[in-house]
């Protein structure tokens, strides 16, 4: 008996060999090895897509810095003042500490602090801002190897669907990143001085508070914009963000650095109307060079009228004199905004032409420009 028993177990392992539904129920097979996955060390591996999304990250994270801000608002209610807290994102541009940022991140801030990747905070001074293009520049004092400079891109070759990679603060959760691709081109927003900036990219990663100021990157890790608004009724986000272009840092910053403000050329029209058929021109600086040019704005007439036995003096506005301009420099003008932008990319001391109408008759007008004050 003991034999046969022997042979019976034989038989069982020989089996087992071949059946795995008879090793399934060997009480000696536990549950867990059962179903244990049975990884092979390619499958264990990063996609390509993975792998570039972590190189993105690793070129690029220690660049960001988390800006916090404090300032005093008004308090309505109680007439006083009270402090308030923000809080964004910028970037390290270089080992003598300047970081870059949005202007409306650091607006009105009575104190500024800038933490770095490794966790160190630094006090920051700001060097310069620009509101009209929403672009600050500050500067920390820490010590040469814990700054990380962004690497630039190049924002004139963008595509619409190009995969972006957008690394901020939001919410205060340091160095988060979100992936999308370039929405659309050549947006337009408006700025907080009133103008309008051009030429934004529109992308769909996912930007909140907080993001405001930080890097937008390429798939090479390399700058190619800096995040700065939303399209959002809730002030969350909703895939509709929106970031300056290198290109426009590129041409701010060294003024910021230098001057600590952006020097504009100046053309001297300081008020016009705009109409069907251009701008209106209503006023010019006395002396500034427009009116040096001889361009014509509204006229006051002093007029005397007699009523009964009284004389009276009174003035009028006179606009039958006044210039439209409808082009500069062969461009078409239809708004301030327009000849302004043309301005812009102009430098003081530069001659512009003005194509305007004036008592129905088109002529043209060169202007010397000057220096905006």
């Amino acid at each position: 008996m003991p034999t046969l028993r022997v042979f019976l177990a034989t038989l069982l392992v020989v089996a087992c060999l071949f059946s795995t539904s008879i090793c399934a129920q060997d009480p000696a097979v536990t549950a867990a090895q059962q179903f244990e996955p049975q990884w092979n060390a390619k499958q264990l591996e990063l996609t390509p897509e993975e792998q570039r999304n972590v190189y993105v990250y690793e070129q690029g994270n220690r660049a960001v810095v988390h800006i916090t801000t404090r300032s005093v608002q008004m308090d309505n209610y109680f007439l006083m003042e009270r402090p308030a807290e923000g809080s964004g994102s910028g970037s390290v541009l270089d080992k003598q500490g300047l970081v870059l940022t949005n202007y409306h991140v650091i607006e009105g801030a009575r104190e500024i602090r800038v933490t770095l990747f490794d966790g160190d905070s630094y006090a920051a001074v700001l060097v310069g801002q620009d509101p009209v293009n929403d672009i600050a520049v500050l500067k920390i004092d820490a010590p040469n190897d814990a700054l990380h400079p962004v690497q630039f891109g190049d924002s004139t070759r963008l595509k619409v669907g190009q995969k972006v990679y957008a690394i901020g603060n939001p919410f205060g959760l340091e160095r988060t990143m979100t992936i999308g691709i370039i929405s659309s081109l050549n947006r337009v927003l408006p700025s907080r001085s009133g103008r309008t900036m051009k030429s934004i990219i529109q992308i769909d990663a996912a930007l909140n508070r907080g993001n405001s100021g930080g890097p937008l990157f390429d798939s090479s890790g390399r700058l190619i914009g800096m995040n700065t608004a939303i399209a959002s009724s809730t002030g969350e986000n909703t895939g509709v963000g929106f970031a300056i272009p290198v290109a426009a840092i590129e041409r701010v910053v060294p003024q910021l650095v230098k001057n600590g403000r952006v020097i504009r050329p100046d053309i001297g029209i300081t008020r016009v109307y705009q109409t069907e058929q251009g701008l209106t021109v209503a006023t010019v600086a006395p002396g500034g060079p427009a009116d040096q040019a001889g361009i014509r704005g509204f006229r006051l007439v002093r007029e005397q009228v007699q009523r009964g036995p009284f004389v009276y003096e009174q003035t009028r506005l006179d606009r039958s004199e006044a210039d439209t301009i409808v082009g500069i420099d062969g461009q078409q003008v239809q708004s301030a905004d327009d000849l302004l932008s043309v301005i812009e990319n102009k430098k003081p001391e530069e001659q512009i032409v003005l194509s305007v109408l004036r008592q129905g008759e088109k002529i043209s007008v060169p202007v010397k420009l000057g220096l905006e004050d």
